[in-house]
């Protein structure tokens, strides 16, 4: 149940992502300073902010940045990490010490505060942002993928597949990828929460998306000042961030047990 619903929710954000330009009550951009900071009402269901700007249209035209990010950084780490992670697991020795050596630097830098700086230093907007923090994830899916390819690769099949001839690209694509598949598709959906949480932080500090454009991490920071005028300009972007998290997390957890063949468990 609580799988379908998060489902349901995810396909909501989808859906608001691509078409929010259809369904917004107003002009997400447009001012009217005589009705700023106003409390939710008939005509701004969520109220408005300090320019009058309608919250509920912003937190709608938001979901676009909100989902277009994480997505390229997750699918983009995705396929990267799962040939460096493929090639390192299953030919080993040089190859897999130069890739691990790579991962292990990767890992030593706190991507959160690389994105800081840079953007800081640079003036770097919201998708040199997503761009870098798509190299920075990269290494995270390296380590998941190899470390289950590992596995497979010292498993009977494999020296099976290797005495009849196939080629080293078959084997790996036909039959040891297959079988690290569920981790890799679930940890997809890890980064793109982690990718979600950071970008919305850099925007927080200024460091992502250009003021006054509708972007959720943003609007908590423009908005804390009125938490008490209007609580809903700044819990609503908040809420809606920690939501969409929480729905791909628990999605990818049950996808991850649904290509294990334990779906029935869920």
């Amino acid at each position: 149940m609580i799988v379908k619903l998060c489902a349901a929710i995810l396909l909501i954000f989808a859906f608001l992502s691509v078409g929010g330009n259809w369904v917004v009550p107003m002009n997400p951009h447009s001012q009217d300073l005589t009705q700023s900071i106003s409390l939710p009402s008939r005509e701004n269901l969520l109220g408005t902010d300090s320019l009058g700007r309608d919250i509920l249209s912003r937190v709608i035209e938001g979901t676009s940045s909100a989902v277009s990010g994480p997505l390229i950084i997750a699918v983009g780490s995705f396929f990267i990490g799962n040939i460096l992670g493929l090639i390192s697991g299953y030919y080993g020795g040089r190859i897999d010490n130069l890739i691990m050596r790579w991962v292990d630097l990767m890992w030593s830098i706190p991507n959160l505060l690389v994105l800081i700086l840079v953007a800081g230093t640079t003036g770097a907007g919201y998708w040199v942002s997503v761009f870098l923090l798509l190299f920075l994830s990269t290494p995270f899916d390296t380590r998941v993928v190899r470390g289950a390819a590992l596995e497979q690769v010292s498993r009977p099949y494999v020296e099976a597949t290797k005495t009849i001839g196939l080629s080293d690209f078959r084997i790996m694509l036909k039959h040891v990828w297959p079988n690290v598949a569920p981790i890799a598709v679930a940890n997809a959906f890890l980064v793109f929460a982690a990718a979600l949480v950071s970008l919305s932080g850099l925007s927080f500090l200024g460091l992502g998306a250009p003021p006054g454009t509708p972007n959720w991490g943003l609007m908590v920071a423009e908005n804390q000042g009125l938490l008490l005028a209007n609580p809903a300009a700044t819990l609503v972007p908040a809420a809606l961030i920690a939501l969409l998290a929480l729905a791909m997390t628990s999605v990818g957890d049950w996808i991850d047990d649904a290509l294990r063949g334990e779906g029935n468990k869920s």
